[in-house]
């Protein structure tokens, strides 16, 4: 009598136990670089709505007058009151009245002689919008000249 052997098929234990360590490996790695995407996937987005506030905030103040119209500043004691360039100076998020959605934001506005970078009788203007939970500062500069 003769017996024939039946072809084996399937993997070994071993084969299997080395299969399961390499895929075990790679979906580490996959989620490791996925946890750092997720992490910082914010990050753009607080970053360009920092700047749209600061350009919001710095073309207010660019659409003001030079020089005060009403040659005092006597009874601006608001935002609604200013009336030229130079009432924003030292100005910050609590002038602005920001919604709650903002609250992770300082502002600071900051305005100074711009005359020596011009040449002309200017206004230089510097709104600067910091994410709180970050540190990270955007910072626009604008320039209002006398005309």
């Amino acid at each position: 009598m003769c017996m024939t052997r039946r072809l084996q098929r399937g993997f070994t234990l071993i084969e299997l136990i080395i299969f399961i360590v390499v895929v075990g490996a790679g979906v580490a790695g996959i989620l490791s670089v996925m946890n750092q995407v997720v992490r910082n996937s914010a990050d753009p987005m607080l970053t360009k709505q920092a700047a749209a506030l600061a350009d919001s905030v710095l073309e207010e103040v660019l659409q003001k007058a030079f020089a005060d119209p009403d040659g005092t500043n006597v009874g601006e004691t608001g935002r609604t009151d200013w009336d030229n360039v130079d009432d924003f100076n030292g100005a910050t998020q609590a002038a602005f009245a920001l919604p709650a959605s903002l609250a992770g934001y300082t502002l600071t506005v900051a305005v100074s002689d711009g005359t020596a970078a011009l040449g002309v009788a200017a206004r230089r203007v510097v709104v600067t919008v910091t994410i709180t939970a970050r540190g990270e500062s955007v910072v626009l500069t604008g320039y209002r000249a006398d005309y």
